[in-house]
């Protein structure tokens, strides 16, 4: 009997995860629907049947990305930190080894992030979402200003927030400009170390 047919969702899943992979080696100028066809073992004609043309698979391709790269998970055992600045750190400590550990993700986020310049649609969905990354991290910068009020003086949630997205981009930067050598553990050590100079000290148990 023949197979069944993908659904639509399934076979745009699997186009589109195809443009990430000929996109993570060749680069988006690169990206050309026949090599996607290619990677996903289907028509050019079946591509630009689920996407009309090159350019709304590059802007689907984005969506994707950002739907997997900057959506910020704080689990319970984050959430359940009592001190908000230890709390702020191991988010910290979270999205920092997350992002790291994908150093070809990060290049093609950056690469759309220039990209984003000339193109308007794209431009505007970066800016978009980074700023929503940035505001996740507002409501705990605000706890931690609540928390400790003559440690950061003149220092507002959205400066606070602000920082602790450049730790954490600063860490994937590194890690992709030398993927092969990037230490992540050293990495965060020398962050936590810094950072945790801002950290309150933990009182000693009294037996």
């Amino acid at each position: 009997m023949p197979g069944r047919k993908a659904s639509e969702t399934t076979r745009r899943d699997q186009i589109i995860r195809a443009a990430y992979a000929v996109a993570a080696t060749h680069g988006l100028n690169g990206l050309t629907v026949r090599l996607v066809a290619g990677k996903a073992r289907l028509s050019t004609g079946l591509v630009l049947f689920h996407f009309r043309s090159r350019d709304q698979l590059i802007v689907a391709l984005l969506d994707w990305l950002l739907a997997t790269t900057t959506v910020l998970h704080i689990g319970p055992e984050i959430q359940q930190i009592p001190a908000p600045l230890r709390r702020l750190l191991a988010l910290l400590r979270q999205e920092m080894d997350r992002l790291s550990r994908e150093p070809l993700r990060l290049r093609l986020f950056f690469e759309f992030w220039v990209v984003g310049g000339r193109h308007k649609a794209i431009g505007t969905k970066m800016g978009g979402e980074l700023s929503r990354y940035r505001e996740a991290f507002r409501s705990m910068a605000g706890e931690v200003l609540e928390a400790e009020p003559t440690r950061f003086p003149h220092v507002t949630p959205d400066g606070l927030a602000a920082v602790a997205v450049s730790f954490i981009k600063g860490c994937a930067v590194q890690a992709m400009i030398d993927p092969d050598h990037f230490d992540i553990e050293e990495y965060l050590l020398a962050a936590e170390g810094l950072l945790g100079q801002l950290a309150p000290p933990v009182p000693p148990i009294r037996t």
